[in-house]
Parts: C-alpha cells; sequence; structure tokens
C-alpha cells in the first residue's frame, strides 16, 4: 500500500480492527477511555517483548487467519464461507508452492546503496562517518571503478540503517566475498553499543551546532557515548505520568537496540567483530544495556589516557613526609625557583 492519503482509511481501520479484537483482551489495556481501564494497568502489563510477538503471532494464525470474509469473499465461490486460510489453500492448490531459500549474500543485496570513492589510508565516507578496513589498502582500489553510467568511476558500499558501526563492501574479484569495513571512531578493542541512523545524526548535528572541531574519527566516539547515556537508567527510571519526556527517550532506545538485535540476526553467519555482539549476547534488559554504556566509557577514557601518557613516564608526588622534611611548614618558597631545581636534582640523583 502507498503511503499517501487514500490508504489512511485501510490503515486506520485494520488497527482499530486488531484492537478490539486483540488488544481489548490483553491484561494492561488502557484504551481511550479512562473508564476502560483496570485499577492499575501499568501493574497488569507483565509481557516482555518476545512474549508479546509469541501472542501476536498466535492471535494472528489462529485467530486473524480464519475469520470469515463475508462480504469480500471471492466471487468465484458465492454463498461459500471462506477465510484468508482457504483461500491461501485454493491458490497452493492451483498453482502449487515453490520454496526458494535466498542465498546467505541476499543481506546485503537489499541493504542502502551508496556510490563513494576511495580515498587512500582513509577509506570511505558513509552519510558523514568514515569507514574503513586493511582490504582498501590494497593496490586494486587504488584507481576509480570500471562502473560506468551516472556513477562512473566510483564502488558501491552498502550499509544498514539499523547498525551504523560497519558498512559492507562487495569484492569486485569476487561477488561472493564481502569485506566488513568498520567505523574508523571504532576503539580497536572493547565493546561500543549500536547506534542507528538517527543517533548518528543526531551526533553530527550536535558536533555542528556547537562548532566542535573534529580532527579525527575518534574524537566523535566520546560525543557519541554521552548521547547513548543521556538515558535514564534503569534504576532511576521516573513514573509515566511524571514525566513523558522520559517515556519517549526510553522507547526509543528500546527501538534502537531491537533494531541492532535484528540486523545482527539478519548477517549472515561470520566471526564476530572486535566489540560487536552476536545475537544470543546482545542485551536486552535496559540495566545491561546501561553497564554496557558504562564499560564503553571508561574503555574510551582509559585509552585516552593511555594515547596521551605514551612515551612518558609519569613521576608520583612525594609524600607530606618528605616534602616536610625538605622544607619547614611555615616557610614560604623562594621566588627564584631555586628549591624547585635542588627538588630536581635530588629526584634525579
Amino acid at each position: 500500500m502507498q503511503l499517501t492519503t487514500c490508504g489512511k482509511f485501510a490503515v486506520e481501520r485494520q488497527f482499530l480492527t486488531i484492537q478490539t479484537m486483540l488488544f481489548e483482551h490483553l491484561l494492561g489495556f488502557t484504551g481511550g477511555d479512562v473508564a476502560d481501564r483496570g485499577a492499575d494497568p501499568e501493574r497488569d502489563a507483565r509481557l516482555t517483548l518476545a512474549q508479546a510477538e509469541h501472542v501476536i503471532a498466535t492471535w494472528i494464525v489462529q485467530i486473524w487467519q480464519n475469520r470469515k470474509l463475508g462480504e469480500y469473499a471471492p466471487s468465484w465461490a458465492p454463498g461459500e464461507d471462506h477465510s484468508p486460510n482457504t483461500l491461501f489453500a485454493a491458490a497452493m492448490e492451483q498453482g502449487g508452492f515453490d520454496l526458494d531459500f535466498p542465498e546467505p549474500s541476499f543481506y546485503y543485496k537489499v541493504l542502502r546503496k551508496h556510490h563513494v570513492k576511495i580515498h587512500p589510508r582513509r577509506g570511505v565516507k558513509i552519510l558523514g562517518l568514515w569507514y574503513h578496513d586493511a582490504v582498501l589498502d590494497e593496490p586494486r582500489f587504488g584507481q576509480p571503478s570500471s562502473r560506468g553510467g551516472k556513477h562512473a568511476g566510483q564502488w558501491v558500499v552498502r550499509s544498514d540503517r539499523r547498525d551504523r558501526r560497519q558498512v559492507f563492501f562487495q569484492d569486485p574479484a569476487d561477488h561472493e566475498t564481502w569485506h566488513t569495513l568498520r567505523w574508523r571512531g571504532l576503539p580497536p578493542e572493547g565493546e561500543v553499543p549500536a547506534f542507528s541512523d538517527k543517533t548518528a545524526d543526531a551526533l553530527l548535528a550536535r558536533v555542528k551546532a556547537n562548532n566542535i572541531r573534529i580532527h579525527t574519527e575518534s574524537e566523535l566516539l566520546e560525543h557519541l557515548l554521552e548521547i547513548l547515556g543521556s538515558v535514564t537508567p534503569v534504576d532511576q527510571w521516573p513514573s509515566q505520568t511524571k514525566k513523558k519526556a522520559g517515556k519517549k527517550q526510553r522507547v526509543a532506545q528500546a527501538r534502537e537496540i531491537t533494531r541492532a538485535q535484528a540486523a545482527a540476526a539478519d548477517r549472515p553467519a561470520a566471526p564476530a567483530l572486535s566489540g560487536e555482539s552476536t545475537p544470543a549476547e546482545m542485551p536486552v534488559a535496559w540495566a545491561e544495556h546501561a553497564r554496557t554504556i558504562d564499560h564503553a566509557v571508561d574503555a574510551d577514557r582509559r585509552r585516552r589516557r593511555e594515547e596521551a601518557l605514551a612515551g612518558t613516564r609519569p613521576v608520583a608526588p612525594p609524600t607530606l613526609h618528605e616534602a616536610l622534611s625538605r622544607r619547614p611548614m611555615f616557610l614560604p618558597p623562594p621566588r627564584d625557583g631555586s628549591e624547585a631545581h635542588t627538588r630536581v636534582q635530588e629526584d634525579d640523583e
């Protein structure tokens, strides 16, 4: 159905049917009228995401697909009772059923295309972020591609809107081989939570609005972690009646986690990237997600401290006893700095 005003009525009617046939019979249903609500609907709502998916799937198979069509029955069977299931069975009996399993690389082929140039030692720029892999440094990618037409001389890179930590590049010599290009802002080791297109746009908008000068992609990681950690931890959630903005923020973050899980599950089985969780290891609970962000923030701070102290040896300050033995407590230090020079000489000895 096209996203036009003509289909608005059909979409609203569909959601109204689902509400009257399913949602009204679930615990915790609030509805549009306060009189229809229970004493404490928030406490009655106990379904997790997996349980809600199972309930909806069971309802579709047992109720929705078996409902009587009525006046919408097919014209070739007047006076007969038909449902979507019976029509599907009749179609399979007439034309048969051909089960076609897609190849593993089909996931990459349906992703969004980007026609870009490969920059030496830097990689490719996709929607404001730079991605790189060692394969791009090979001599065969130092020249423009052999592609002609509208995007002549450019290479095709595909990205998943649900997870912007990496993009995918098809090897021109072997079309069954896909290379994963990691975002240059990711640390070489450690776990960084997944972020979608929405978070990446917020990151770039924040940098532009504050006139922040970014010299390397790794400097964006600090601002990204601040955006991901801006959601209140699970043990500090306010009630929904007190703060509406908090609820919207939690819903948006929950959707981002779910999209990252779906993206990881859709990808063909391959060795996990550094800092990437497999579908079974992907954090689901909010508490686990908050701990993942805390670990990522700590790892980023530790990495920046190690880079700042690279090649230097920090000197421990003297103890209080040593400081008092060198100079009386109530004697002011000399203005010419001779004491500091003497202290440095003693430390060298």
